[in-house]
C-alpha cells in the first residue's frame, strides 16, 4: 500500500537556532518567519531540543540551550503521516524537527501540514480503500466490500471468506491517508479464528 511518507509534507528549508542564540534572537527568528517554535541543534545539524512560543514566554534564560525543551521529539523522513499525528497528539506539540538516518535535522512537519493529508476527499478515500486495500493487498472481489465514506469516516460492510481476514481489513483501511475513523460492519462466511496456527496450511492463512 502506497501511505504518505513524512519527507513529503515537511518544509525542507528549516529555520532553527543554535544552542548559544540569544533569547531576543530567537524571538527575533519566530517573529520575523511568522513561526511558533524553532529547533535547536548543535554543529552538526543534529537536534538538541525545540524553543516554542511558551517557553519563551515561560522563561528568561539567556540563551537557546536554557530555553529549549528536551529531549527533542523528533521523526524520520520515512515514517508515515499517521505515524506523526499520534506522535504529535501523544506528545502534546504543534511540530515535529524531521531528522535523517544519522539523526540530522532535514526538515519540519507542523500540524497544518497534516491537515492537509486528513482533508483528502471522500471519494478519493473509497477509490484508496477499494484498490490499494481491498483489490491489491487483500485480492478480494470486487464485491465483497461495501465502502462508504463521509467525513473521513470509513465505514466497511459485507461478508468476507474467513474471519481472520477482518482485522487486517480493519488495520489496512485505517492506515489509508485521510481516513479519521472506520466502523466495522464486516462478518464472515467461515470462523477460523479458533483454528490453533499448527492446524492452518499457507491456502488457509489471509494473505
Amino acid at each position: 500500500m502506497r501511505q504518505t511518507k513524512v519527507g513529503g509534507l515537511m518544509t525542507d528549508e528549516v529555520v532553527s537556532a543554535i544552542g548559544s542564540s540569544s533569547f531576543r534572537d530567537v524571538a527575533k527568528l519566530l517573529a520575523v518567519h511568522d513561526i511558533s517554535g524553532v529547533p535547536v541543534v548543535d554543529a552538526e545539524d543534529r537536534v538538541l531540543g525545540v524553543v516554542s512560543e511558551s517557553d519563551l514566554l515561560a522563561r528568561r534564560e539567556l540563551t537557546a540551550d536554557g530555553l529549549m525543551t528536551t529531549p527533542a521529539i523528533t521523526v524520520h523522513a520515512e515514517q508515515t503521516v499517521a505515524d506523526a499525528a499520534r506522535l504529535m497528539v501523544r506528545r502534546g506539540v504543534e511540530r515535529l524537527p524531521v531528522v535523517d538516518e544519522e539523526e540530522r535535522l532535514v526538515g519540519i512537519v507542523t500540524r497544518r501540514d497534516l491537515l492537509r493529508v486528513f482533508l483528502r476527499p471522500d471519494a478519493e478515500i473509497r477509490r484508496r480503500v477499494r484498490e490499494d486495500v481491498l483489490a491489491d493487498t487483500m485480492a478480494l472481489p470486487g464485491d465483497a466490500v461495501d465502502v462508504h465514506v463521509l467525513d473521513g469516516v470509513v465505514t466497511l460492510g459485507g461478508r468476507l471468506p474467513r474471519r481472520s481476514q477482518v482485522p487486517m481489513v480493519l488495520k489496512l483501511t485505517e492506515q489509508v491517508d485521510g481516513v479519521v475513523a472506520v466502523v466495522d460492519r464486516l462478518s464472515a462466511r467461515v470462523d477460523d479464528s479458533r483454528l490453533a496456527p499448527s492446524a492452518r496450511t499457507a491456502h488457509d492463512m489471509p494473505w
